[in-house]
């Protein structure tokens, strides 16, 4: 599915997504990714939402975002809250969304320029 939002060139915006992968401007990831609004990064190690660890949730804290939000692929899924503990110390607000649900909330909220970061799992 093709996601239409008025392009900005200078961030990173999700430009699609379906089953397995997302696309971030226009490039297709079949893996683990991690979007913000000027960087993708494909070294979070999590390969699935089963085997995710605090330690997974802990890649999180030096980008300081405002809100986190965790595409689950095509089921909304919650970690337990114990996974979450150093994000909620930080003030990292947490959401669990499927996949599709956590493109299309992202691209609206960096486009009102919040501090915001999607890490979407294949």
């Amino acid at each position: 599915m093709a996601l239409h939002l008025e392009k900005v060139s200078h961030l990173k915006t999700f430009t699609g997504h379906g089953d397995g992968y997302v696309v971030v401007n226009d490039k297709r990831y079949e893996q683990a990714v991690v979007v913000s609004a000027r960087t993708v990064q494909t070294d979070w190690p999590a390969t699935d939402f089963a085997s995710l660890t605090a330690e997974h949730f802990d890649y999180f804290l030096e980008m300081q975002p405002e809100v986190l939000l965790l595409g689950t692929g095509k089921l909304q899924q919650f970690a337990h809250p114990k996974l979450l503990q150093q994000l909620m110390k930080a003030g990292i607000g947490i959401e669990f969304m499927d996949t599709a649900a956590a493109c299309r909330t992202y691209n609206i909220l960096v486009a009102e320029d919040r501090k915001v970061v999607a890490a979407v799992l294949p």
